[in-house]
């Protein structure tokens, strides 16, 4: 009894402290989360995928309404034609996504996470320095079917790395919609949330349709736990927001993503 008391101490205060990390750059912090997961609580790599993606759908669910305030809904839903843009490759790629990683192998499936936690700490690092000025993007000047195709192309890539990690994406889609669609960075998190909730269902149903969400009925209290722990770090971490400088806290948080990387690598 005392170890199970002692791990859903540890659930919920794992969960608490990612979200905290991901609340301070407005992310749900499942990047985070998935290491710790494999790492921490001894989870088998695909059934952390699957717990990760379920912790992230209820964080993503809260926070679009949490964020109304100071991004109305009014204004996301005037720019459903980007969601629809991004939506129409994301859902494919997080249906193809989760599809890929229930076929890997373990030893394969923790090569690929690491790559991709690889990445995601390379998006934090230059896609949220991007996000604050200049793009790079600013000579491309896409538009009309240009546009539409680079968004779904990106979108089916997003959908990908997002059903594999079992993440929200936030950290691709941010910096995609400011880059490519020039949407305002506030704004941008609110339309990434919209993205990101369907997207991840896509997935869901994905693992579903193959049994695979067992897992969530063998671990229900832990993922409630961790779940509520996630959403009251990033509650935290917004209320944090502005304290630690981005200069340092970016590169600090990618160093944890590299890290993890590495261990998933050699795990």
């Amino acid at each position: 009894m005392a170890v199970t008391r002692l791990r859903a101490l540890a659930s919920f205060a794992g969960g608490a402290v990612i979200g905290t990390l991901g609340g301070l750059i407005g992310l749900g912090g499942a990047e985070f989360r998935l290491p710790l997961l494999v790492g921490a609580f001894r989870f088998a790599v695909l059934d952390a995928v699957i717990l990760n993606k379920a912790m992230s759908l209820v964080v993503v669910a809260a926070a679009l309404p949490f964020r109304a305030g100071a991004v109305p809904l009014g204004l996301v839903a005037a720019n459903g034609t980007v969601i629809v843009n991004l939506l129409a490759g994301s859902l494919l790629g997080a249906w193809i996504g989760a599809g890929w990683a229930m076929r890997m192998d373990a030893a394969r499936l923790h090569r690929v996470i690491a790559l991709l936690l690889i990445l995601i700490a390379g998006a934090l690092l230059f896609g949220h320095g991007a996000a604050g000025g200049g793009s790079p993007l600013d000579g491309l000047a896409l538009d009309g079917l240009a546009l539409i195709a680079a968004g779904t192309a990106v979108g089916f890539a997003i959908g990908v790395v997002a059903s594999i990690l079992g993440v929200a994406g936030g950290e691709l889609l941010i910096p995609t919609l400011v880059l490519l669609f020039g949407v305002d960075v506030k704004l941008a998190g609110s339309l990434s949330l919209a993205i990101s909730l369907p997207t991840m269902i896509a997935g869901f149903s994905r693992y579903a349709r193959d049994r695979s969400l067992s897992v969530l009925a063998r671990n229900r209290r832990f993922v409630l736990l961790m779940a509520a722990g996630s959403l009251a770090g990033a509650f935290i971490g917004g209320r944090l927001l502005g304290i630690v400088p981005e200069s340092v806290l970016l590169p600090v948080l990618s160093a944890i993503l590299l890290l993890s990387a590495a261990k998933m690598w050699r795990h």
